[in-house]
């Protein structure tokens, strides 16, 4: 379908004002608030204790103009992501509801810590010069959700940075290939190889957890040699595995995604199309796994004597799937989002459908996992010994290897942009197949504030109904154990091999809010974009985020039925609510079902010592919009149960508050303004439905 500004607006399309200004509510809570909910009595005061932990952060490891307190050198290529990752759901936190002064905050620590790597020469232009995508990816999830937040703020520099892969002139890209030209690319097209100086800097326990690369070549075989003289760290790395495209580098399309949604220029939407199509081609000519090397001729295999594995970052070393998967469902997400065709996604679910054919049954205790901390904590002490399958994360010459119990994301970031019929199946075969009840809702964050998508499913599914209490919980624990935390290293001087310290002291946790508010997962945390069947807006605030005093609950994520119950706790103050179908406004709301209660009885007569319960009724209206707005008076709760056309309208970081014309001027670079948005989904997979 072609695009239309006054698509993403409920009122009337040629009028100017803001769009929340232009029509009435639509919709009016009446039920009254008796006896709150715990999970939204949970919920705010997740909120609040998040308020405290970020300032508290702020206040005992950032300077004055928002850098971390580190004076030390960075003496590799790698540290730049570890200075961003700190920050990186900051301005996430403030799009679900966070406080009014989080995103200036967020903003400043962008600043400072561009400032501080800059000084560290580890940037050039405010971008990183040249290092693996793995690494960058990381690093660019703050960027995105600021785009998100203040889209007119950073719309610059996001698309410089991405123009830096977009124009072949750049040094990053090969048009006539189709390929990223080396692994480290960046800013600085002078920076090459993998490494300054001789060799790789690999440490003792690197090389013990996760091995070596070229273990294959036959230099490698007169070995053990110290890091410093082991052939396989130095010439024979920089040449073999130092030039040409590998399958990581596929989370650069989450960079120009973000252009294109900022922008809605055609050549973004483009160069995703042209770049994850020819990874798209490869992956069928393997037999469907994606291969994890391209040499600079364009030959999968052509620097490493054919083989389709061993690529930097790639199926052999050193994390494997656990990397390039990410990278490849974010490639894959991007193609779909700016096409609408979720054949895109296939790349991914055949290789994954690979690995699941070679899984194992063992406990972990078994398996020779190269993330026994990661593990330890997700399966906690007693289902470590659990029988349960496990699934192959590498390949190399002697064939699978590196066992480990299924992780969800790439799964569940499938299911749920697809809804389809085989992406629940698969979800569905592998919990069934598990030892280890889905669930379980164990206490830890990992680095990538995700790890409980197999209990939301769970939830989802409608077999575990106190989950959101559960999770809100396990979420105060994290921030509180990370206070702690604070108060014991604050004082800390830094020094270069700790600076991952700051990611395990940084109190904001998002991964309960996203899945219970915006009813999707935590983002894919290799360069992916948001993904969510609901946002809300604050229309008295006139921000993004929920008010102050509500809470909301998604229990359905069927687009036929997407359910989410919003409360407003506060006892005299209302609020109003605007919900927006999806993550960028790319869905529409054909049809909303709603509670209410007409009969004020319940509230019975003066000299009564109690009440009867309200008379609860549902009524139905027709809409046709992204956006619908929701009043609710003080002490009232609505469930709303939405029908959602998915991806029929063309993603964009606007808001309700924007007139036309700031709409217009989002797009004013992409030429013709009829860019063609993202077809809906309805009539490209048969195979949809309900779950």
């Amino acid at each position: 379908m072609p695009y239309r500004p006054d698509l993403h607006l409920t009122g009337d399309p040629d009028e100017d004002g803001p769009a929340a200004d232009r029509h009435a509510f639509d919709v009016q809570a009446t039920v009254p608030l008796l006896e709150p909910p715990g999970w939204a009595v949970a919920q705010r005061a997740l909120f609040d204790l998040l308020d405290h932990a970020w300032r508290r952060f702020a206040r005992d490891f950032t300077g004055p103009d928002g850098r971390l307190n580190y004076t030390g050198p960075l003496t590799t290529r790698d540290g730049a992501d570890d200075f961003y990752e700190v920050f990186f759901n900051w301005p996430q936190l403030y799009l679900l509801g966070g406080a009014d002064d989080l995103l200036p905050a967020a903003e400043k620590h962008w600043e400072g810590v561009t400032r501080q790597l800059t000084e560290l020469d580890m940037l050039r232009e405010e971008y990183e010069r040249g290092y693996d995508w793995f690494h960058q990816s990381e690093s660019l999830l703050l960027l995105y959700f600021l785009c998100m937040a203040a889209p007119d703020r950073w719309r610059e520099r996001a698309l410089r940075f991405a123009e830096l892969y977009v124009d072949p002139a750049k040094g990053n890209y090969d048009l006539e290939h189709r390929i990223i030209t080396r692994p480290h690319n960046g800013s600085d097209p002078d920076r090459t190889g993998l490494f300054d100086g001789d060799v790789y800097p690999w440490l003792p326990k690197e090389a013990e957890a996760y091995g070596f690369p070229l273990d294959w070549i036959p230099e490698a075989a007169d070995g053990p040699f110290p890091l410093s003289e082991d052939p396989r760290l130095g010439d024979r790395m920089r040449d073999r595995m130092g030039v040409g495209d590998t399958a990581v580098n596929l989370a650069a399309a989450g960079l120009v995604l973000n252009a294109w949604i900022l922008s809605g220029e055609e050549r973004y939407r483009d160069w995703i199309v042209e770049y994850v199509d020819a990874w798209r081609e490869r992956t069928r000519a393997n037999g469907g796994l994606i291969p994890d090397n391209v040499g600079p001729d364009g030959v999968v295999g052509s620097r490493l004597d054919g083989r389709w594995y061993g690529g930097h970052y790639g199926w052999s070393w050193p994390h494997g799937w656990h990397s390039l998967g990410h990278a490849a469902c974010v490639a894959a997400l991007a193609a779909a989002t700016v096409t609408g065709d979720d054949d895109y996604l296939s790349m991914v679910a055949t290789s994954l459908d690979t690995l699941i054919s070679h899984a194992k049954v063992m406990p972990h205790t078994e398996a020779d996992s190269s993330l026994p901390s990661k593990w330890a904590v997700e399966l906690g002490p007693d289902d470590v010994h659990t029988p349960t399958p496990h699934l192959p994360f590498r390949h190399n010459d002697s064939g699978w290897f590196d066992y480990n119990p299924a992780t969800p994301p790439v799964p569940v970031a499938l299911w749920h942009h697809t809804f389809s019929r085989a992406d629940r199946a698969r979800l569905v075969g592998l919990r069934e197949a598990d030892g280890i009840d889905w669930r379980t809702v164990r206490p830890f964050r990992s680095k990538e504030e995700s790890g409980h998508e197999k209990a939301w499913f769970a939830f989802l599914d409608g077999d575990d109904p106190d989950y959101p209490e559960r999770i809100l919980a396990t979420a105060q624990a994290q921030i509180r154990h990370r206070l702690r935390r604070i108060d014991r290293y604050r004082d800390l001087d830094v020094p270069e091999a700790d600076i991952h310290v700051w990611q395990l002291c940084n109190p904001v946790v998002t991964e309960a809010l996203v899945q219970l508010t915006w009813g999707g997962p935590q983002v894919l945390y290799q360069g992916g974009l948001q993904q969510a069947r609901l946002r809300y807006h604050d229309a008295d605030a006139r921000r993004a985020g929920l008010p102050a005093d509500v809470a909301a609950l998604v229990t359905s994520i069927d687009p036929e039925a997407t359910t989410v119950e919003l409360v407003n706790l506060a006892p005299e103050t209302d609020r109003t609510v605007i919900v927006q179908a999806g993550a960028f406004a790319e869905h529409t709301i054909t049809g909303v079902r709603y509670t209410t209660c007409a009969d004020d009885g319940w509230i019975g007569d003066m000299y009564d010592y109690g009440h009867t319960e309200p008379v609860v009724t549902e009524a139905e209206v027709p809409h046709a919009g992204p956006y619908l707005t929701v009043r609710l008076p003080a002490s009232t709760r609505i469930r709303l149960t939405l029908r959602l056309g998915l991806r029929t309208r063309t993603p964009s970081y606007r808001t309700p508050f924007d007139t036309a014309a700031q709409r217009a001027n989002s797009t004013e670079t992409a030429g013709d303004p009829e860019r063609s948005a993202s077809p809906g989904p309805s009539g490209s997979d048969p195979t949809r439905t309900t779950p």
